[in-house]
């Protein structure tokens, strides 16, 4: 059998990535194409065939609802989502199945054979009238504040997904070839890598200060010198957590927050 075309959607640019790294890996899928942009998809999938697309439900401008709302011929659906809650209303669509960030190889196996096993029996995707009815109404039943989601970061632990608002993320760090995300209260380990994370994240206020290290630059309460031409950065919160500045990058911080 020919390798399934998927087509990815997903306004987080890391979870796009680490999505197509695993439908890679698989070695059973060709990823056609994937965006950021739900405006951009709208384009592509009006005129290209596809044997699946994989689309996340909360995105700005357009969710994912809304998205198939505007397309005359509906692709095979699998829906990528942080929320239980919105399970059940991703099968109310003609959906393959849905996914829970962060997506793991178990969760795309299971998906995966969904796909294939339609292709082999040549299930029908197109909108009926009362199919077009319901995605219609899903896409208005997304709250207006939920449909432009502040960015966050999900960590899975066990079989729970805990969702982090950015702006509650003190900082970034790697050790033993784990990456976490640090609250004031907790560490949470994270699949991205710290490259990935500064680069998306460098125009969210995240700044590298070390090579183990990115910071949230609204949390810095105070900076002292130290021995060797380093710094110590010390984070706002109950827990007053210090940061390691390495000498390298003192001088680009420095610059940063307008102190050089």
């Amino acid at each position: 059998m020919d390798k399934v075309r998927a087509y990815l959607i997903d306004d987080e640019p890391l979870a796009l990535d680490r999505l197509a790294r695993l439908l890679r890996a698989s070695k059973r899928v060709d990823v056609v194409g994937k965006t950021t942009n739900p405006k951009t998809a709208v384009q592509f999938l009006s005129s290209a065939e596809v044997d699946v697309v994989f689309l996340d439900i909360h995105m700005p401008e357009l969710n994912g609802f809304e998205l198939l709302n505007q397309l005359e011929n509906q692709p095979p659906v699998i829906f990528t989502t942080a929320y239980d809650q919105y399970a059940l209303k991703a099968f109310e669509v003609n959906s393959v199945d849905y996914l829970l960030k962060p997506v793991d190889s178990q969760q795309l196996e299971r998906a995966l054979k969904k796909v294939e096993s339609r292709r082999i029996n040549g299930s029908p995707a197109d909108l009926t009238d009362a199919l077009r009815s319901t995605i219609a109404k899903l896409a208005l039943s997304l709250p207006a504040a939920e449909r432009g989601f502040p960015y966050q970061i999900c960590s899975r632990i066990g079989d729970r997904v805990a969702v982090i608002e950015l702006d509650r993320i003190t900082h970034f760090y790697s050790e033993d070839r784990l990456t976490y995300a640090s609250t004031d209260t907790r560490q949470y380990i994270v699949d991205d890598s710290l490259e990935a994370l500064e680069q998306v994240l460098a125009d969210k206020g995240f700044f590298r200060i070390h090579r183990s290290t990115l910071v949230n630059l609204a949390f810095i309460e105070e900076l002292h010198r130290w021995f060797g031409g380093r710094m110590i950065l010390r984070l706002k919160g109950s827990s007053h957590i210090e940061l390691t500045v390495a000498r390298n990058y003192v001088r680009p911080l420095k610059r940063k927050l307008g102190l050089d």
